[in-house]
């Protein structure tokens, strides 16, 4: 649904039914970019700084969180906007585990996800906001 949404094509079931349920910025995509920047960082940082016992490693962890999970999102924002850029072939096993994790939705399952997209944008709507697409 998010690909008919942000496709400019009037949201429907139909419309929705007939875009790929596989996308770049889907949840499982992001959170194994995060255990994979997760896996990097602390490869480094732990070294680097010495953390040899387990209570320096958990707080290094809890520390470390939001700025792994924010260079995780621009990390994956980034690579949907530039889809042939070496960042998006790091997220193709995102993609894959999609396969594995994702099954297309039935109509009724769609309909229900187009109504919570109809109330989230009515809500952004009064708040005065604006979606933002990667």
């Amino acid at each position: 649904m998010v690909y008919n949404f942000e496709s400019g094509r009037p949201v429907t079931v139909e419309n929705a039914q007939s875009f790929t349920t596989l996308h770049p910025r889907c949840g499982t995509s992001f959170l194994l970019v995060v255990m994979l920047i997760s896996m990097a960082t602390y490869m480094i940082v732990d070294p680097l700084l010495g953390l040899n016992t387990v209570p320096a490693k958990i707080a290094s962890r809890v520390v470390l969180i939001p700025v792994i999970a924010g260079l995780s999102y621009e990390l994956i924002r980034f690579a949907a906007r530039r889809r042939g850029s070496l960042l998006a072939a790091m997220t193709v096993p995102g993609l894959w585990l999609q396969k594995i994790t994702t099954q297309p939705p039935s109509d009724d399952q769609t309909a229900i996800a187009i109504h919570a997209l109809e109330g989230a944008m009515e809500l952004e709507k009064k708040q005065g906001g604006q979606l933002v697409i990667a």
